[in-house]
């Protein structure tokens, strides 16, 4: 790389965040570095060759982030598909700013899935991977492919959170809140929500009864197990606000009296990205209640073409859900969802999920960063998919597998960099790779 600023024992790069220019040491090669400019966190690549043969394509700036060329560097921050499972190829040129490109690493989430499934396929044989192998089993039976929105639901389901799926209509998702309840043999409640929706709708009223001239409570459709909270952004604030209690807490509080909720209590909210019109948006204390943000992607054509077989015809779909056989039931979730506090995690790993939850407080491009409950989601999280792998006990890839998902809907971007077209995976892929995955003895 020639450039005024390069000399025999340093060479110029380029910050992915400000695109400054800067000279840094050879021998810093593949650590991390701070940018004078705007003190964003970046890793040194390799410095390109001089020349390049006369047959191949002219030499690129700087060589992918973690070719071999960059050494140990390789060992302690992975490529972005390793770190987060998005099934995408490792940059072909620059350095962190080639993930971070506006309009690049676009959502693929079923690449993220298909990750998650091979940690869980290569993991040992243990009553926990069983579980989670005969659910999903029986799943596809009615639910055609969407690999991270069944393992992410059920993450979230064993580690007592709640999810927000992100999708077009048309993709199924009451099919598979519907399909989960009679697979799970929990009882299944929905509630649609509109802009004129009460918050007694949804958690229920004090009856008056006449002949015992008192009043009663009406639950309301909230007392359920899974909750399918369908179009939640169509509803304004306050009634957003009656789930607070709910999900956080597990109980529900009318006129001083206090109705707990049986358990498991897992909701499953859903909003459509593509419309504004009569829509809120959630507010920041709703959004931190869900442990995840999934989103939906269209089918693949083979997918599509499975489901144009299985529901193509005239069957009746309750017909099919009932065929469906129950796998587990609400005490055995409740038993395993206990026996999650038992897989082990490691002061390392602690220390690295304490790390990226904190970069993202300082990071340049995030306005607001994730909150505590983000690092403590993100562990209960990652020792559910530990079960599910056969462990009893918590690796880096675990946290980088669910980093995504559980952080990019508790971040708020600046606005300098909407305008500029990013969006919070992409930051996020930057937050994560700048911090040094651990080591595992």
């Amino acid at each position: 790389m020639s450039s005024p600023l390069s000399t025999p024992d340093s060479f110029t790069i380029r910050c992915s965040h400000c695109q400054g220019l800067f000279s840094v040491q050879r021998a810093l090669v593949g650590t991390n570095v701070s940018c004078p400019h705007c003190k964003a966190v970046l890793i040194v690549p390799a410095p390109a060759p001089a020349a390049a043969p006369a047959t191949n394509p002219a030499p690129r700036s700087t060589p992918p982030v973690n070719s071999p060329a960059v050494g140990s560097a390789a060992n302690s921050n992975p490529r972005p598909d390793e770190l987060l499972g998005n099934g995408a190829s490792a940059p072909t040129s620059g350095t962190a700013s080639t993930a971070a490109e506006p309009g690049a690493g676009t959502s693929s989430n079923s690449g993220a899935g298909s990750s998650m499934m091979q940690l869980i396929r290569e993991g040992h044989q243990s009553k926990g991977k069983e579980l989670y192998e005969r659910m999903t089993r029986e799943i596809s039976k009615v639910f055609v492919g969407q690999d991270e929105l069944v393992l992410g639901t059920l993450v979230g389901l064993f580690s007592s959170g709640h999810v927000l799926i992100e999708s077009v209509p048309g993709l199924g998702k009451t099919l598979f809140v519907r399909t989960l309840g009679q697979v799970l043999g929990c009882q299944f409640g929905r509630i649609q929500f509109t802009p004129d929706l009460m918050p007694s709708d949804v958690t229920g009223t004090p009856i008056f009864n006449i002949k015992t001239q008192e009043f009663h409570f009406h639950a309301g459709p909230v007392f359920t197990q899974l909750l399918l909270a369908d179009e939640i952004n169509r509803a304004p604030a306050k009634t957003h606000a009656a789930l607070l209690e709910t999900m956080q807490e597990y109980r529900v509080t009318v006129d001083s009296q206090v109705h707990p909720m049986s358990r498991p209590f897992f909701v499953l909210a859903t909003q459509n990205p593509i419309e504004s019109e009569g829509t809120y948006n959630l507010p920041e204390a709703q959004l931190d209640r869900f442990m995840f943000q999934l989103r939906m992607d269209y089918p693949s054509m083979s997918e599509e073409t499975a489901i144009l077989k299985m529901h193509g015809g005239q069957a009746n779909l309750d017909d099919q859900l009932h065929e469906l056989n129950r796998v587990t039931s609400p005490e055995e979730i409740l038993e395993f969802t206990k026996a999650t506090e038992n897989v082990r995690v490691e002061e390392v790993v602690i220390d690295y999920i304490a790390r990226v939850v904190r970069q993202t407080r300082n990071w340049p491009r995030i306005h607001l960063g994730a909150s505590p409950r983000a690092g403590i989601t993100l562990m209960r999280a990652a020792r559910t998919l530990a079960m599910f792998a056969g462990r009893d006990f918590v690796v880096p890839d675990d946290i980088s597998h669910l980093y995504r998902p559980a952080l990019r809907h508790r971040i708020i971007l600046t606005p300098e960099a909407e305008v500029e077209g990013f969006n919070s995976d992409q930051v996020l892929t930057d937050v994560l790779r700048s911090v040094d995955v651990p080591r595992m003895n």
